[in-house]
């Protein structure tokens, strides 16, 4: 089993589900423009990453431009031809895509002040007008 990853970028290119041979293998690549905190859009990191049988189906609910985060597994394999020089091929494997703007279980989190008070709420009774006359310093 191999480590996993995930990346977060807006969809560039979305290609059709293609089929290979007559065991019914399918095949689907979509390409990424890299976002997120460390990148230059001045030279913007575009990533290939492809889908394979039952997943190429994930990307049917995803638009041009849409920002998601892809979790993806590593792949690579040797391939040598009579009398060419080894190659080695590696692909990112896509399993799982969500949407960038679901983060945090689907929901963000609410403005303005997230942490307990204590049943303090502040009312006007809590000053007494002119705030420079109530610091004590």
């Amino acid at each position: 089993m191999s480590k996993s990853f995930e990346v977060q970028g807006a969809i560039h290119s979305i290609g059709e589900t293609q089929s290979f041979g007559q065991n019914g293998f399918t095949k689907r690549e979509f390409v990424i423009k890299v976002t997120g905190e460390g990148e230059n859009p001045a030279y913007p990191n575009y990533l290939a990453l492809e889908l394979l049988k039952d997943k190429c189906a994930l990307m049917d609910q995803y638009q041009l431009g849409q920002e998601i985060i892809a979790h993806f597994n590593l792949s690579g394999r040797l391939w040598a031809a009579q009398g060419k020089p080894e190659k080695c091929f590696t692909s990112l494997q896509a399993w799982r895509i969500e949407s960038a703007d679901a983060g945090f279980g689907g929901s963000a989190p609410a403005a303005g002040n997230d942490f307990d008070m204590g049943g303090f709420t502040p009312s006007s009774s809590n000053f007494s007008g002119n705030m420079d006359e109530d610091v004590p310093f």
